[in-house]
This record gives C-alpha cells, structure tokens and sequence, in this order.
C-alpha cells in the first residue's frame, strides 16, 4: 500500500511558471478535497528545492490548518507573495517573487487518488 502520494505543481493552469508578482488561487470544490486517510498539504517550494522564506513563517495549508471555508463549503487557497488582505489571509500560502512551485503532498492516499479518478485542482492565474 502506497503511504503518500506527492502531486507537483510546476505550472498554472495556461501552462506558464507561476512566480513574480502574479497572484494565483487553487479551488478544492466541495466534496472535491484529496482523499486520504492521515492528512493533506499544499507545500510551497522555491526552485532551489527548499521552502520558501516569508513573513508568516508558512510554507503549507491542508486540513489541519484553520482554513476559512467557501460559501459553499469548499476552499480557496491564495497564492502570492503579498497577503490579500486580513478577511483572506487564513487561506494565504505566501510565494516568492521569483519562480515557484508547489506540491500537494497527500498521506495514506486512498484509492480515487491512487488510481487517479482523484484530479487535483488547477492552479490559476487571476493577477
């Protein structure tokens, strides 16, 4: 049995780098969250291969952080170097300036994410 199943994100959803000062979200509709058994993180990443410093000290978001859910149950994450703002900044994970990545980090995945029924939401571009 696979104990983690780790889905990179090396582009957004028009197939362009993310990084510079673009913002970006990534959407988990409701009932649309990774199915595991243990946990879930949105893991930020610089192209050194390490974490990415920032004034939260955050690097990650899942289902252990006090997210802030949607209107209707699901989840936006924001991505950007800049905080959007106190109403949003829960569901911040803060990016470099520079060229980034992220990974979906996902541990004791369950069979949809195993088989890939599971398709991870797209990371996209609104600035």
């Amino acid at each position: 049995m696979e104990r983690r199943k780790y889905m990179p994100a090396y582009e957004d959803a028009k197939g362009a780098k993310p990084g510079g000062n673009r913002m970006y979200t990534v959407r988990f509709a409701p009932g649309a969250f990774p199915t595991v058994n243990a946990f879930w993180s949105l893991t930020m990443y610089g192209t050194d291969y390490n974490l990415v410093d920032n004034p939260i000290n955050r690097y990650s978001l899942g289902d252990r952080s006090p997210l802030k859910r949607d209107a209707d149950g699901g989840i936006t994450i924001h991505v950007q170097s800049e905080s959007p703002g106190p109403a949003l900044e829960a569901n911040w994970l803060p990016a470099p300036k520079a060229t980034f990545y992220m990974v979906l980090r996902n541990y004791l995945p369950q069979k949809p994410l195993l088989d890939r029924t599971w398709v991870p939401p797209s990371v996209v571009r609104v600035s």
